[in-house]
This record gives structure tokens, C-alpha cells and sequence, in this order.
């Protein structure tokens, strides 16, 4: 079974992540930050994962320690899960449509991490929710799992959308990457013969 729970506990946010990337996309999600909460159901969702996320931060500043350390949470939860990625698909994409947004995303589970964020949310606000953490989330992410993630945005011109479109077409594109192919059965897809 490819799962992970990672615990992390600092002086600015205590939290406890399950993810189990082989799911039926249950969340049960708890941050502090409800647009958090939001974003994160729905990536468990729309990746056919079960993820768990429980954080008691220090949103009285602000959510920025939470998003980031829940970015960081996911992304070594990921690392763990996946393993020595031996059988997986590697890469995936996918441009998805919310409403006027068009967003496209793209990863590469390639061991070497790289964010190419290129998302224009016009708003410095959704609700309460810094719209500027949302580079933020990912960057951490990328950075503990060790993938190449691109996102595009191709239109969009409400905030709320672009943002929900970015962590959907980012789940659709982790599970097609994360599937496992019969073809590639028991290999690690490299002509290195590993991905570091």
C-alpha cells in the first residue's frame, strides 16, 4: 500500500498529515484556514486520494506558517509514499476548465524539483485567504517531494476559480502520474535506472 503519515511539530504550527495515494478520495481536513480546507478536500477528491490533515498553526498572525509547513507535510508524505516510484507512470498533465479560468499543469516525478508558476490571480484576497500563499503551498511541495510542477494559466479572471482550477488540474495530473503501468511493472522509469 503507498501510504505515508508524516508529524511536525515546530514552535509555529503542530501538524499531522495521512496521505494514501492508492484512495477513494476521502479528506478529513482540519488547518485553521477554511480556503485551505477547501482546496485540499478537493485535490484528495479530484486525485482519488485519501488524505488526512490535522494543524493547529498560528493563523492568529496569519496563514502562511500553516500553508507553507501543510506544503512542506504533503510533500514529504509524498516522497514516502511513492517510494522508489518503481512502476508509475512518471508524468502527467492536464488543462482544466473552471468556469472563465483555464488552467494548465503538468509534472514530471523526476527526484529534481522545479515550480514554474505561472498563474496571474488578480486579487491579493480570496475571503481571508492570502491569495500569494498559494505559490507558496507549492513551492514547499515541490521542494519535499522532488517533482517538476508547472502550472499555466491560459485565461481567468476570478480569483476563487483560478486558484480551485490550479489544486484540480494539480490532482488529475498526480494521479495520472503516480498510476501504476503494467508495462513498466516492477521498473523504475528512468533510463538511469533511478529517479533522485
Amino acid at each position: 500500500m503507498r501510504n505515508a503519515e508524516i508529524i511536525r511539530k515546530t514552535a509555529e504550527t503542530d501538524i499531522v498529515l495521512a496521505l494514501e495515494l492508492d484512495g477513494e478520495g476521502k479528506a478529513e481536513i482540519d488547518t485553521g484556514c477554511g480556503f485551505l480546507d477547501h482546496m485540499l478536500t478537493l485535490f484528495a477528491s479530484h486525485g482519488n486520494m485519501n488524505l488526512s490533515v490535522k494543524c493547529v498553526g498560528d493563523v492568529k498572525v496569519d496563514d502562511h506558517h500553516t500553508v507553507e509547513d501543510i506544503g512542506i507535510c504533503l510533500g514529504q508524505a509524498f516522497s514516502k509514499a511513492i517510494g522508489d516510484a518503481r512502476g508509475i507512470t512518471r508524468y502527467g498533465s492536464m488543462i482544466l476548465p473552471m468556469d472563465e479560468a483555464l488552467i494548465l499543469c503538468a509534472m514530471d516525478i523526476s527526484g529534481r524539483d522545479y515550480l514554474g508558476y505561472r498563474l496571474i490571480i488578480p486579487t491579493e484576497k480570496v475571503g481571508s485567504f492570502d491569495t500569494e500563499l498559494v505559490e507558496e503551498f507549492f513551492l514547499a511541495f515541490v521542494r519535499h517531494a522532488g517533482i517538476c510542477l508547472h502550472f499555466q494559466q491560459m485565461a481567468g479572471t476570478n480569483s476563487h476559480h483560478i486558484i480551485e482550477g490550479a489544486f484540480k488540474a494539480f490532482a488529475h495530473a498526480m494521479h495520472d502520474a503516480v498510476k501504476l503501468d503494467p508495462e513498466k511493472a516492477g521498473k523504475i522509469p528512468s533510463t538511469k535506472g533511478m529517479l533522485v
